[in-house]
């Protein structure tokens, strides 16, 4: 996942600001129950992932494969397990990820695309 404000970048829809991914800094964030998208983003399918904007904030994030598989699943029926099994079938795992599935969750949330 990234989004942008260090080295500001312009996106299509004008001045949005874009944040690096060494500009963040982890809050700790830990999601439990089955969180849901934020309603107000604007997203859209890219070749590589998915690219959301969030008009409160005025940022752009650019999801990776991973990430835009966990921000699909996060429509309030799913908890970091049901993501992991997901993900370890999506991309064909041995094992469901549940670490990274919680990471990608926290993340989400860091940024304020899921609550």
């Amino acid at each position: 996942m990234s989004s942008t404000a260090r080295g500001e970048e312009s996106s299509e829809r004008g001045r949005a600001r874009v944040r690096r991914p060494e500009a963040r800094a982890r809050t700790g964030t830990t999601v439990e129950g089955k969180p849901r998208k934020v309603v107000s983003l604007e997203v859209h399918e890219a070749e590589d992932g998915l690219v959301v904007y969030d008009p409160a904030r005025d940022l752009v994030h650019h999801l990776n494969p991973t990430a835009s598989v966990i921000f699909d699943l996060c429509n309030g029926a799913h908890d970091a397990e049901a993501v992991a099994a997901v993900l370890a079938e999506v991309f064909r795992l041995d094992a469901p990820p549940l670490d990274a599935a919680s990471a990608g969750l926290e993340e989400l949330a860091e940024r304020g695309l899921i609550e």
